[in-house]
């Protein structure tokens, strides 16, 4: 997973529901996007794992403004962001779940 990506805090407000109590993790994904699949079980699972992370999935195209916002060039795209609703990690494509877990490791600190 890349490093930090711009400092624009998300909330509820762009998310459509409440951050994780110590991480959140954001998945632009949409319908035609097979990897997105196996994304969307993998950040799942992660979050069942680790106490106060919360995942949340996005379709990319009801949510055009954030994407452009956030230049989500493709799908799937994951945002690991703190407690506060920064992006502290960011990645395409389908991600390891040692990559997942290690990134929130980092937004935990």
């Amino acid at each position: 997973m890349e490093g930090q990506h711009g400092t624009r805090a998300l909330g509820a407000a762009e998310l459509g529901t409440g951050l994780g109590e110590r991480a959140t993790l954001v998945h632009f994904s949409s319908a035609f996007c097979r990897p997105c699949v196996a994304t969307r079980r993998t950040l799942a699972e992660v979050a069942a794992m680790v106490d106060g992370v919360t995942h949340v999935e996005l379709d990319a195209e009801t949510h055009l403004g954030l994407v452009r916002d956030l230049s989500v060039e493709s799908t799937p795209t994951v945002l690991v962001l703190d407690a506060g609703g920064r992006t502290v990690r960011r990645a395409a494509g389908l991600p390891r779940r040692a990559d997942v877990i290690a990134a929130i490791g980092e937004a935990v600190k």
